[in-house]
């Protein structure tokens, strides 16, 4: 009998544990190891399903420990194990970094969505199987602590469908038994922790929606025409070349039809004079474009880009923005002030008496913290006429700032014309809806709003985000918002504008959402990241179609489609443009993240022109582009052509009606 009870103690006489539960607070870190070590250790089949797993397990064991009041394990577990998820989790990890005592958890919304609501889990059956069996097999060496998490924490689904491996035959095969049944299974994680889903409905993705462009009212349309035929008779086309009339039938006239919305549900200004002259307009400069087709027989499209570097900034400048009719640019800096220049030269336009001598930049001073957004009015490069009512040029620029407030400013006076006030937070983005009157903000109190510019408060208030929103976009067709948040959240929604309804949720991103664009099809959205990568999403299934990967880490911090909606431009802080082909590969041995390394392929790039003004740059390097990267940096095939600047992170990109590529940036020594 000694002699048994003796062999259940240590040197020191103290009972040996057999089991890791009975081991106190270090349970949590030996069990976690033991489950790595044996996901570590598995099939590679199952490696794809289980390495899902580790996450939700650091988190919940974590926040075990915090609400235990065990300091040292606490803080031992998290510094032994948070670096293996800082790639894909540095947001959360920093949060949670941040609740070491139990009153933190109910103060913090992350972990109260955590401990509130079940961890969605799908498995498949074998990998499934193959979890459990294991943890029950190994309950002494801390299974059963796991298994505990799992029965609390979790809501463990067995799909049906094959392996993550999308071309196994299991896959296949299983995908088509139960298509019908993959979206249900396949949501993962907590409703709102991270894609931001907090609704079935909207997770479905199953809203009907109406991409179609806004119909022109008959008036309109009849008043286009009448202009259109007098400058066919004073400029007749030439040979081979469709009228100004018959371009406009067949591309550019837009008529009511089943995928339009309606007038009525988004009620506009009265169609003006200025309005016949911009679609005028339009009609003449789709006709005279650069043409960019679709297919080019494996050559690069050649795109010209036109960069706009400033110098001596102190790295002061927070965003840039160029006009539609490409002749103004602005900029927003830390200290509060907006400077517009003109791009052409000529000295900025002013209806004042009496106004001082002319000059070619102007300063607008009134917001009270740093600016971060900026965007003018729409308008149209055209004849300049001597009534100020017919000119197409942009009449009004919107800011938007730290100081929670959007102003509205006159270019023809320079002054401030309206201060809006609504938000609670800094205000990190505004944009002007594609036909104006209208406009759209967002920032850290989680909020979209929309505007109209004859009302002082907002006429909707989009909320679903988690986190700080701090990109929007509109949709060609003015009736939805696409707004992207950021830090755990990193999803993009699309909202109605007349409902304010979510109608798609767009989940992929790993990384802060840093740049937001829909396609002039109003089709396809393109949204990028600081990691360097691009998504572009199929508007009406709202799933990604491909991925394309080129840029350096920092961030892509615009993006613009050609007229065709068949090229992509991107710009960001790798100092580079790079040019996308859109369409997707119709082979399907050929996956949409098929990766180039650039160990092997980089070739020496052009040299971008370092003057301070305007620079035409139309030598691409075509593939891969422009520098060596480091070995990890990987490059998509479908980036046909990247622009090198001189150390000149790029702000902003732009692709004019004509498919003319405009790109700004400020020159950092």
């Amino acid at each position: 009998m000694l002699r048994h009870e003796s062999s259940r103690l240590d040197k020191e006489g103290r009972p040996i544990q057999d089991r890791v539960e009975d081991l106190g607070h270090l349970k949590y870190r030996r069990a976690f190891e033991m489950l790595l070590n044996w996901i570590d250790s598995n099939l590679d089949i199952y490696k794809l399903e289980l390495n899902r797993l580790p996450w939700p397990i650091f988190v919940y064991s974590y926040l075990s420990l915090v609400k235990d009041e065990a300091t040292v394990e606490r803080d031992i577990f998290f510094n032994h194990f948070s670096s293996s998820f800082e790639r894909f989790h540095a947001d959360e990890l920093q949060e949670f970094s941040l609740v070491t005592l139990p009153a933190h958890i109910d103060a913090n919304a992350t972990t109260e969505l955590y401990l509130k609501n079940k961890y969605k889990l799908p498995l498949n059956q074998h990998a499934y199987y193959s979890l459990i069996t294991f943890l029950e097999s190994s309950g002494k060496s801390g299974g059963t602590v796991i298994l505990g998490l799992l029965q609390t924490y979790f809501e463990i689904r067995e799909t049906t469908r094959g392996l993550i491996d999308r071309f196994s035959f299991e896959a296949i095969i299983n995908n088509v038994k139960s298509e019908e049944n993959d979206v249900e299974d396949l949501e993962e994680g907590i409703p709102g922790a991270f894609t931001g889903v907090t609704n079935k409905d909207i997770s479905n993705n199953n809203a009907i929606l109406k991409l179609g462009m806004m119909p022109m009212e008959p008036e309109l349309i009849s008043d286009v025409r009448t202009e259109l035929e007098e400058e066919d008779i004073k400029n007749p086309p030439d040979a081979g070349k469709r009228s100004l009339v018959e371009e406009f039938d067949t591309n550019m006239k837009r008529e009511e039809g089943v995928d339009t919305p309606s007038q009525v549900e988004i009620p506009l200004p009265p169609t003006r004079a200025r309005d016949v002259q911009m679609e005028v307009q339009k009609v003449k400069e789709y006709r005279e474009r650069f043409k960019i087709e679709s297919r080019t027989g494996g050559v690069g499209v050649g795109v010209s880009v036109c960069m706009f570097t400033f110098h001596n900034t102190l790295d002061c400048i927070t965003c840039i923005e160029f006009s539609d009719d490409h002749t103004l640019i602005a900029a927003g800096t830390e200290e509060s002030y907006i400077r517009v220049w003109s791009m052409v030269g000529e000295p900025l336009h002013v209806i004042l008496p009496g106004e001082k001598q002319p000059t070619n930049s102007r300063r607008l001073i009134g917001h009270s913290a740093p600016i971060y957004g900026l965007s003018f009015s729409p308008a149209i490069a055209g004849s300049e006429h001597v009534d100020s009512a017919l000119s197409t040029r942009p009449k009004l620029l919107l800011s938007c700032s730290s100081d929670k407030t959007i102003r509205l400013w006159s270019l023809e006076t320079w002054s401030c014309l309206v201060v809006y006030k609504g938000h609670e937070g800094p205000v990190w983005d505004v944009r002007w809806g594609p036909f104006g009157h209208y406009f759209a903000t967002c920032g850290r109190d989680k909020t979209v709003r929309v505007w109209g510019q004859d009302h002082i408060s907002f006429l909707r208030m989009m909320v679903g985000h988690d986190t700080s929103v701090n990109k929007i976009a509109w949709h060609p067709n003015g009736a939805y918002i696409f707004s992207a948040s950021d830090l755990s959240d990193k999803s993009v929604r699309m909202w109605a504008f007349t409902t304010g309804e979510c109608v798609r949720v767009f989940c992929g991103h790993l990384d802060f959402i840093s740049a937001l664009a829909c396609s002039p099809s109003g089709k396809i959205l393109a949204s990028a990241d600081c990691s360097g990568t691009i998504i572009l999403w199929d508007i009406i299934t709202g799933l990604p179609t491909k991925r394309c990967k080129g840029h350096g880490k920092g961030g892509i911090w615009s993006l613009s489609f050609s007229v065709e909606s068949t090229i992509l431009v991107s710009g960001g802080a790798d100092c580079t443009v790079r040019t996308w082909d859109i369409e997707i590969s119709n082979d399907p041995h050929k996956s949409p993240e098929g990766e180039v390394s650039t160990s092997s392929c980089q070739t020496e790039g052009t040299r971008a022109n370092s003057t301070s003004g305007p620079s035409t740059n139309s030598n691409t390097v075509h593939a891969t582009g422009a520098k060596r990267k480091p070995k990890d940096t990987t490059i998509t095939p479908d980036q046909i052509s990247a622009f090198p600047t001189k150390k000149t992170p790029v702000y902003n990109v732009k692709v004019t009606r004509m498919n003319l590529v405009l790109a700004s940036g400020c020159y950092l020594p």
